[in-house]
């Protein structure tokens, strides 16, 4: 099956962010309605799926929606929504992506994120996280020393686990190896890279895992999906309701508990001291003592 490509115009790319990303911006903003990662492993239990009035009844990787002139609903909305910002969140911080990769492979073609990007030097958020689950990161290398220079700049790379595969479950978007070496460009070049093992899927060699995070990445940030799916008093039912739990459970039962987070909380915590962030308040940058 195909993936459907739209282009379209939007009025507004900067989202005011509540629920659960509240605790971490004050926007999100997404290049790209939808995800191509939709049929990949990241894309099983992604919560985002669940959400009609994004996919709008299209099946989860199977569209893609390009706002052609997202660069410059940034330009237009940056003076309202950074006064906004400033005076109601205290500063204007910036997510992207919640909802979309932004390094999705139809970038390529469209370029959108770059253009954003470049917008950003210009017209610069107080914080900017760039959210990703692809070592495609790597192509923008140019631009994050200079988005540095205006900016707080943290790129997030999404590695659930030191697994490439799940039973039943398509690979990932990008093989763990990739990903880690992608963090360890990143670093060497200056950039503040976080990893973040989110959704938490069952970890081969824990230590040997969280061992060379920390050497690849400033941070860790770990979260389950109970709590974490945005789902209502954090039950993991958007989670509960694909079939990522029944891979996990294949392999590892005892991960579709909290407290299989907690022991991996415990053991990264050991090896990157003072640099452990869990949930929310680890991607809002709050890392534990």
């Amino acid at each position: 099956m195909g993936v459907q490509v739209s282009e379209v115009r939007v009025r507004s790319i900067l989202t005011r962010a509540g629920g659960y990303l509240r605790a971490v911006c004050s926007h999100s903003l997404q290049p790209y309605r939808g995800c191509t990662f939709g049929r990949a492993l990241c894309g099983a239990g992604c919560y985002v799926q669940h959400n009609r009035w994004l996919t709008r009844g299209a099946p989860w990787g199977g569209f893609l929606e390009a706002r052609l002139n997202a660069a410059a609903a940034y330009r237009a909305a940056y003076t309202r929504e950074r006064r906004w910002a400033r005076r109601a969140r205290g500063s204007f911080s910036v997510f992207m992506s919640s909802s979309t990769d932004p390094f999705v492979p139809q970038e390529d073609r469209f370029g959108l994120t770059r253009q954003v990007l470049e917008a950003m030097l210009e017209l610069p958020p107080d914080l900017l996280i760039l959210q990703t689950h692809t070592h495609r990161v790597l192509r923008y290398l140019d631009l994050y020393p200079r988005l540095l220079e205006r900016t707080a700049l943290r790129v997030h790379i999404s590695i659930e686990s030191d697994r490439d595969r799940l039973p039943g479950l398509p690979p990932p978007a990008s093989p763990v190896a990739r990903r880690l070496e992608a963090a360890r460009t990143l670093k060497q070049a200056g950039v503040p890279v976080v990893v973040t093992v989110a959704p938490l899927l069952p970890i081969e060699r824990p230590r040997a895992f969280f061992q060379r995070i920390a050497e690849c990445a400033d941070a860790v940030v770990i979260d389950h999906f109970i709590g974490g799916d945005g789902s209502p008093g954090g039950s993991g039912a958007r989670t509960l309701a694909t079939a990522l739990p029944a891979a996990i459970a294949r392999v590892a039962p005892a991960a579709l508990e909290l407290r299989y987070r907690d022991r991996m909380v415990a053991l990264a915590r050991e090896l990157l001291p003072g640099r452990v962030g869990v949930g929310c308040e680890g991607f809002a940058g709050r890392y534990l003592p």
